[in-house]
C-alpha cells in the first residue's frame, strides 16, 4: 500500500523507510511527487504541525498521508527548542548552528540537570479529512561536547543514559529500535494496517 510521508527531508524520509521496512508499506516522498508545496508549519504543538501536514498532503494527492513533527525537549530551557527545533538558532538555521546554539544556552547547566526527551507526534490522514495520530517519546541527556559521526540534527548530542552513547554514536540499526520516531512509527503502522480496504484510499 503506497503512503506519503509529507516530508521533504531526505534523512527523515529514509529513516521512516528503514523504520517500516517490512511492513508492506510502500513509502513516496514529496519530493516524488514535485508539484505538491511545501507545507508552512505554524502551529504552536507537535500535534498541531503534524496533523495540518497530512492533511493538506492528503487532500491534495488524494492517497493515504503520514506526517510528523517532531523536536527536542530540555527541562532546563523549559521546553525549548521544541516545536522550533529545526529553526532553533534562526530562520535558516543548519544542524551545525542549532548544536552550537544548544550547547551555549546549556554552558553552565550540569549534567544532571540537562535532562531531555525527543517527542514525535505521527499524523495518519486520509484524503476524507479524517486523522489519527501517534505519538513516541525517547528519554535522555544532553552532552556537553558533539560525539559521534551518524546520524543527524541534534543526534550528536541526545545521549542514552544506559548506554552513555549520543544517537550519533549508537548508529542507525540500534537508533531506529529505540528513538521517538520508530515508537511513533510503530504505533502508527498497526493504526494504518488496521483500516478497512475501502479506508485506506
Amino acid at each position: 500500500m503506497d503512503v506519503v510521508v509529507a516530508s521533504r527531508n531526505p534523512n527523515k524520509v529514509e529513516e521512516i523507510r528503514q523504520i517500516l521496512k517490512g511492513s508492506n508499506l510502500r513509502i513516496i516522498s514529496m519530493d516524488d511527487i514535485p508539484s505538491l508545496p511545501d507545507v508552512r508549519e505554524d502551529g504552536l504543538t507537535f500535534e498541531e504541525n503534524a496533523r495540518k501536514k497530512a492533511l493538506e498532503i492528503a487532500k491534495l494527492t488524494g492517497r493515504l498521508t503520514l506526517a510528523d513533527d517532531s523536536g527536542l525537549v530540555v527541562d532546563a530551557l523549559n521546553g525549548r527548542p521544541g516545536v522550533y527545533s529545526a529553526r532553533y538558532s534562526d530562520p535558516d538555521a543548519t544542524p551545525e548552528r542549532n548544536n552550537a546554539k544548544l550547547l551555549e544556552e546549556l554552558r553552565n547547566i550540569p549534567m544532571k540537570r540537562r535532562t531531555a526527551r525527543f517527542v514525535c507526534v505521527i499524523a495518519i490522514a486520509r484524503p476524507s479529512g479524517k486523522v489519527e495520530l501517534a505519538e513516541g517519546k525517547c528519554e535522555g541527556l544532553i552532552a556537553t561536547e558533539l560525539r559521534g559521526r551518524q546520524g543527524f540534527g541534534y543526534d550528536p548530542l541526545f545521549v542514552i543514559p544506559e548506554r552513555d552513547m549520543t544517537f550519533a554514536e549508537l548508529g542507525a540499526e540500534e537508533k531506529n529500535r529505540i528513538s521517538h520516531r520508530s515508537i511513533a512509527l510503530q504505533k502508527a503502522a498497526k493504526i494504518i494496517l488496521g483500516f478497512p480496504e475501502q479506508e485506506k484510499g
